[in-house]
C-alpha cells in the first residue's frame, strides 16, 4: 500500500508541491490577517503534517532495483523518490506559519528588523527541499559516465575515471554508496556537490547500483548504448545472474585491495524491492 501511493506521489509530485505551496501560502495570509481562522486550522494542519513526516519515514524504506528511462536523457536513471516530496511538504506548514508571523508584525510596525535576517536561513532551506522534490534527482548512468545531481551541484564521473562503488559492511538500507576511484582527477565537481565520494541510494537498491557501475566499468562496449530499451534488457539479464554478480563483487574487491585505501564490498546478492 505504502508502494502504491509513493508511486502515485512521484508521478504527481509537481501538482502536489503545487497545492503544498498553494495551502501554504493561504495559511500565512490567515495567520498575519485573520489570526482566529489560523487558530480553527491549526489542529488540522498539524494532523496533515504528521502524517507526511509518517509517509516520508515509511517511504524511505523503498528501495527499488531498477532504472528508469527516460526520452529527455539518454541514459538509466535511478527513479525519482517519494520521501522529499512529503519531507517538502511537511516543512512548507511550518514556514508559512512564521512568515505570517513576519507578515502580521510588519502590518502592525511590531517587527524587530533583525527577525527577517534570522529566519532567512530556514525559508532557503525549506526552497532547496521543494526544488530537491521538484526534480527528482538520482544517480544517473550515461554513456559517458554517471552523473548524480543535487539542488545546488552535480558530480560528473566518466568511465575512464574507473569508479569503484562498495557498500558499507552490515548496512541493510544505505543512504549513500560510498566511491573510490582509480583516476580521480578525471572527476569533476559543479557547483556544490554534496559529495565527491558517495553516491545517493536512498531512492534505490544499493547493491543493484553499485552491480550495474561495476558492469560497465568491466565492459565498455556496452556503454554506448546505455539508454536504450534493449540494453536494460540485456543489463537486466547480465545481473540477474549470480555468477556475473559475484564476479562483479570478485573484480571490485580486487581492485579496493590494490588501491589499499578502499574497504571491500558487501556481498550480499542482489534483491529486487518491486517499482516504485
Amino acid at each position: 500500500m505504502i508502494g502504491i501511493i509513493s508511486v502515485a506521489t512521484v508521478r504527481h509530485r509537481h501538482r502536489i508541491l503545487l497545492l503544498g505551496a498553494l495551502m501554504a501560502c493561504g495559511n500565512a495570509l490567515a495567520v498575519s490577517f485573520a489570526p482566529s481562522v489560523a487558530q480553527h486550522l491549526f489542529l488540522p494542519l498539524l494532523a496533515i503534517v504528521f502524517a507526511w513526516v509518517t509517509m516520508a519515514i515509511l517511504s524511505l524504506r523503498i528501495r527499488p532495483a531498477r532504472f528508469v528511462l527516460a526520452p529527455q536523457v539518454r541514459g538509466f536513471l535511478t527513479p525519482a523518490a517519494a520521501w522529499p516530496v512529503y519531507l517538502a511538504l511537511s516543512c512548507l506548514v511550518p514556514l508559512s506559519v512564521q512568515l505570517g508571523a513576519l507578515m502580521r508584525a510588519g502590518r502592525q510596525e511590531d517587527l524587530w528588523w533583525p527577525e527577517p535576517i534570522f529566519d532567512s536561513p530556514w525559508l532557503i532551506i525549506v526552497a532547496l527541499l521543494v526544488v530537491e522534490a521538484w526534480r527528482g534527482h538520482g544517480a544517473q548512468l550515461r554513456p559517458e559516465g554517471v552523473r548524480q545531481s543535487y539542488a545546488l551541484g552535480s558530480l560528473v564521473i566518466p568511465w575512464e575515471a574507473a569508479p569503484i562503488a562498495y557498500l558499507a559492511p552490515r548496512t541493510k538500507r544505505p543512504m549513500t554508496l560510498r566511491l573510490g576511484y582509480a583516476e580521480p582527477q578525471l572527476v569533476r565537481r559543479i557547483g556544490f556537490p554534496l559529495s565527491r565520494h558517495a553516491l545517493r541510494t536512498d531512492n534505490v537498491d544499493a547493491t543493484f547500483l553499485s552491480a550495474a557501475i561495476q558492469h560497465y566499468v568491466d565492459h565498455p562496449e556496452h556503454r554506448t548504448a546505455i539508454g536504450t530499451q534493449e540494453e536494460y534488457r540485456r543489463l537486466l539479464a547480465e545481473l540477474s545472474g549470480s555468477d556475473g554478480q559475484q564476479q562483479a563483487r570478485e573484480v571490485g574487491t580486487d581492485r579496493q585491495a590494490d588501491a589499499g585505501r578502499i574497504p571491500q564490498a558487501s556481498t550480499s546478492p542482489i534483491t529486487r524491492s518491486g517499482d516504485v
